[in-house]
């Protein structure tokens, strides 16, 4: 049981975005000097993976786009004497392997998940949703592969958060069984009273490939989405679940404040950016 394929669903509208994601997908929205999805694939990467599986929709050209080869540009920086951007642009071309395919409705992200059953063929497979941008020295999937490796069971990211922000996410309840891992005994999405922990699922999964038995037993949700939960919870009838909170800093992007305050902290790590961007900041009259 090697994991080797990642799923990025990436068929969404992108809507608490908009006017900005009307033409362009919310994943190639630039987080200081790449796309949001961009920073999902180097995790992805870097923690060992080599097969990416991007679930697109609609509008979505430009990121098949964004990670194919450009030889017109290449060219053309290459004529110039650019060279640390030709091999920038060919790192991006050149990251691993791609496969695409396409919800034509956007029915959830169980939906988004089901439809790479014949491309998973069988395997283990890591989720990650390019909204959440977790800065780690360890990359967080490359943490949880090792949790997987102990376990040999499908492993959920967490973090805690307030209880009062709880409603905006799924919520595990768990028995702590080492530092940081949790057996998963229920999990609940977007409680709104009542959570039962305050343990937030973020946006990195490893999954079995049970969870596509599971996902057809899932009974469609408000607006006929298939939650990931809600198929999750099927799992636990027949398989043990846990989850995993990593070590790093998370930002959702998905949110304009957590968008913005990932750019200055990522624009700060920059040793080409950061004492100019640092002095700009502390000249601000706040």
């Amino acid at each position: 049981m090697i994991i080797k394929k990642a799923v990025f669903p990436a068929a969404g509208f992108g809507t608490r975005f908009l006017p900005a994601t009307k033409a362009i997908p919310k994943e190639m929205l630039p987080l200081v000097d790449k796309p949001l999805i961009q920073y999902a694939l180097e995790e992805a990467k870097d923690s060992g993976l080599q097969e990416m599986i991007i679930v697109t929709g609609m509008g979505k050209t430009a990121i098949e786009d964004h990670f194919d080869t450009s030889f017109e540009l290449e060219i053309l920086l290459k004529e110039r004497g650019k060279d640390e951007l030709l091999k920038m642009i060919q790192n991006v071309s050149g990251l691993v392997h791609f496969a695409y395919t396409r919800q034509k409705k956007p029915l959830g992200l169980g939906h988004a998940i089901s439809i790479t059953k014949n491309l998973i063929n069988n395997e283990p497979f890591a989720v990650f949703l390019g909204d959440d941008i977790i800065d780690a020295k360890v990359p967080a999937m490359k943490q949880m592969i090792r949790v997987f490796n102990e376990c040999r069971s499908s492993v959920l990211a967490v973090q805690k958060v307030p209880k009062s922000q709880a409603h905006l996410y799924g919520v595990i309840k768990g028995k702590k069984v080492a530092p940081g891992i949790y057996r998963v005994l229920d999990l609940v999405e977007k409680p709104k009273e009542n959570p039962p922990s305050n343990l937030a699922i973020i946006g990195r999964y490893i999954l079995t490939p049970e969870i596509f038995n599971a996902l057809e037993k899932t009974t469609p949700g408000k607006g006929g989405e298939i939650q990931l939960t809600d198929a999750i919870k099927i799992l636990l009838r027949t398989q043990e679940v846990y989850a995993y909170e990593f070590d790093g800093c998370r930002y959702d992007a998905g949110d304009k404040l957590g968008f913005l305050m990932a750019n200055v902290s990522l624009a700060l790590k920059r040793p080409e950016l950061r004492n100019d961007f640092r002095k700009f900041l502390k000249g601000l009259k706040l």
